[in-house]
């Protein structure tokens, strides 16, 4: 072999042989620190209690619906992976969790503190706004002071949060609370109490099967208003970071406000800013 031939021949190895590495790292590189982490490659999989209509149910035809399954399935489209969806009992799904029997639980979890010592949490994506409703004839003043009165009655559920708002908020009117919540409406509706203190989202669910009977006191806003989360593994932040971008996303160009408008039949409460 010519000394020209062996030169080519040995270009030709040293071009080969940086393939054949290029080849090896790739093959045996590390997900991206941005790859969300999730137990299945290709495929979210998601904890539901599939009983809470209209936030998550299973509609007349037995599939997942409502307002957290339209925003998962945009979700999953976003990141470019299948949607499997678990329904199983509430008290369930963070043991599920922890176990890694999913990737992540989708019920509008509060993220409290002793929670947060087992698993890990998004930014809010589900807010629970309580607001006072009341007959469309009242003509009281939209002011907590003038439903801050001794002739008002107020209901709520029993040994709910909205219960011991009207005890808060209304300390001067009598606070009238029941163990069903169709009966805590039916009170108002029926001209027996003043008002009810209870999620906007209900109040929407109550009118549309009792012909509008009540509405919204026109408070500047919200006597209260709670939020959920997604909930993760935890230390999954790469999913964490996922799923705010996500939600930041929806919020951001009006995405939300629409699911949230049409799944639970009112407007979106004041969402935290991103």
């Amino acid at each position: 072999m010519t000394r020209k031939r062996i030169m080519a021949f040995s270009g030709v190895l040293v071009v080969l042989a940086a393939v054949i590495a290029a080849v090896a790292s790739t093959a045996t590189a590390k997900p991206s620190a941005t790859t969300p982490k999730l137990n299945k490659p290709g495929t979210l999989t998601v904890g539901m209690t599939l009983q809470f209509k209209p936030q998550m149910y299973l509609n007349a035809a037995g599939k997942p619906a409502g307002y957290d399954v339209i925003l998962l399935k945009a979700l999953a489209k976003q990141m470019g992976v299948k949607l499997d969806i678990k329904n199983l009992d509430f008290n369930g799904l963070i043991p599920g969790l922890v176990a890694k029997k999913f990737d992540m639980v989708s019920v509008g979890l509060s993220a409290t503190p002793e929670r947060r010592k087992s698993i890990s949490f998004s930014r809010p994506y589900v807010p629970y706004a309580q607001i006072l409703a009341a007959a469309k004839s009242d003509t009281t003043p939209a002011t907590i002071a003038a439903w801050n009165s001794s002739d008002k009655t107020i209901t709520s559920l029993q040994g709910s949060t909205a219960e011991a708002l009207v005890k808060k908020t209304f300390p001067n009117a009598t606070s009238s609370s029941f163990p069903d919540q169709n009966a805590a409406f039916l009170q108002v509706a029926t001209g027996r109490a003043s008002g009810i203190v209870v999620e906007n989202y209900l109040l929407a669910q109550f009118n549309k099967s009792n012909g509008n009977k009540l509405v919204e006191v026109g408070f500047s806003r919200p006597l209260q208003v709670q939020y959920g989360a997604y909930a993760v593994q935890k230390g999954n932040g790469t999913l964490v970071r996922t799923l705010n971008r996500f939600i930041c996303s929806v919020q951001g160009n009006g995405q939300l406000a629409k699911i949230y408008q049409q799944t639970e039949g009112t407007a979106l409460p004041p969402m935290p800013r991103c």
